[in-house]
């Protein structure tokens, strides 16, 4: 007889050790490759010199929310992985963590803001896919991702402002 799954419960995968040693994976791969990509792409002079937007929040706020956003990031993709590892919500939040990994280095590496602008909008749908995909099986992962998508609404309203006024 078929077991019924409580909403938001996780169904065990593999062992104890397994379970939290993928917890582990998923928080070094998104909260340490965040990390990696921030300080390789710091804002600097350039970002320095632009004509900011008067609701652009002083620099030391970005590196704390960012980490705490990459945590919950990542135990949303491990609570997606642990329940269904190659499904479409699996791929969704993949798609999603590679447009985050790719907004710095367009906007603050390369310095193009119009193309920082189009990966970021990009992000903002995956990121919004991400939540309707899981909402119905596991809303806590859409709950996980709720300031995420708050967040990268904010930033695009930025980004598309920085471009605007520069």
């Amino acid at each position: 007889m078929p077991q019924l799954q409580m909403r938001g419960a996780v169904p065990p995968r593999g062992g104890f050790l397994k379970k939290y040693l993928s917890l582990l994976l998923f928080l070094v791969l998104v909260l340490g490759g965040g990390l990696l990509i921030g300080y390789a792409t710091l804002p600097g002079a350039w970002y320095a010199s632009l004509v900011k937007p008067p609701f652009n929040p002083p620099n030391w706020v970005f590196g704390p929310v960012w980490s705490l956003l990459y945590v919950l990031i990542a135990v949303a993709g491990w609570r997606t992985w642990l329940r269904e590892p190659s499904g479409a919500a699996m791929k969704i939040w993949g798609v999603q963590l590679i447009l985050n990994f790719l907004w710095s280095p367009t906007f603050f590496g390369a310095k193009m803001m119009g193309p920082a602008l189009v990966v970021i909008v990009l992000l903002l749908a995956s990121i919004v896919s991400f939540i309707a995909s899981v909402w119905n099986r596991d809303r806590i992962s859409g709950w996980l991702f709720a300031p995420y998508a708050a967040w990268v609404a904010f930033a695009t309203m930025l980004n598309a402002s920085l471009l605007w006024l520069n």
